[in-house]
């Protein structure tokens, strides 16, 4: 039975899809079958993983809107054990057409639970908004990861977000939990992502991943081959970054039995 995880945060260009293919293709690494929901009319998490949103016929939106088997939908990549279900423009529509369909909050949730069994886990990409796909999204999952870019005006939305969280848990997913906030595009040279990181750990505590995601060249460059990093380079600071945090979710989850010296892997150097 998967585990479903979203990826959210309504401010834009924080980490979201970077998190959703790299968290998604190291836990395929550790031999955990995972799925990929691209929930974002922009389509990155499909080309992330080397498919042209241009070509991709039937997507997501097929399956909210027209009531289309996932099954039929979804796309393996060439990442080891990861599968997408992948997004196209026509997304972008659906946020339109949800208003007059019936619980239209929970379609996401239905189509999913479809394919719970396939997996062990299923992470869904977010757009950066607070629209009826992001709350379908937070509707379906069992929790939720928020990526934080180590600067100050990240802080301030994050407020926002866990106010429609505790919503979606009043009104529609009491079972939604937090997976964890997780910093992202950290520059440890800056005074001001330092700050952000001590601040984030002392009102968070445990609720903030221990790994951190620092910013990487080569995590950058991957999106344009279409790999996730653990395909593109597999010995850069961004790939031991994310096999980090997929070794992290997975102890919290209890599904490994990594002792608690050996989890994190340290990384000095690095691009």
């Amino acid at each position: 039975m998967a585990k479903i995880i979203t990826i959210a945060n309504q401010k834009g260009g924080v980490g979201k899809t970077t998190t959703s293919i790299n968290l998604a293709a190291a836990l395929g690494v550790l031999e955990k079958k995972t799925l990929i929901v691209d929930a974002d009319p922009q389509a990155n998490a499909t080309s992330g993983v080397g498919f042209d949103p241009k070509h991709v016929k039937t997507s997501i939106y097929e399956c909210l809107i027209n009531d289309v088997e996932p099954r039929d939908i979804i796309l393996t990549t060439k990442s080891p054990n990861l599968d997408i279900l992948p997004a196209h423009i026509d997304l972008v529509g659906a946020e339109i057409e949800l208003i007059n369909l019936p619980k239209r909050e929970t379609l996401l949730k239905y189509a999913l639970e479809k394919l719970k069994d396939d997996y062990d886990f299923i992470i869904i990409d977010c757009s950066p908004s607070l629209g009826l796909i992001t709350i379908n999204s937070l509707t379906a999952a069992d929790s939720v990861i928020i990526p934080v870019q180590c600067e100050y005006f990240a802080l301030e939305g994050l407020g926002k977000l866990l106010n429609t969280i505790k919503i979606v848990q009043g009104r529609l997913n009491p079972e939604l939990g937090i997976e964890g906030i997780l910093l992202t595009m950290y520059d440890t040279r800056l005074r001001l992502a330092n700050q952000v990181v001590e601040e984030v750990k002392m009102h968070f505590q445990q609720l903030a991943f221990d790994t951190i995601i620092h910013r990487n060249t080569r995590l950058g460059e991957a999106p344009s081959y279409g790999e996730p990093i653990i395909i593109h380079d597999a010995s850069c600071k961004g790939s031991i970054n994310y096999l980090n945090l997929a070794r992290e979710v997975l102890q919290k989850n209890k599904l490994t039995r990594i002792d608690e010296n050996d989890k994190i892997i340290e990384v000095e150097n690095g691009l």
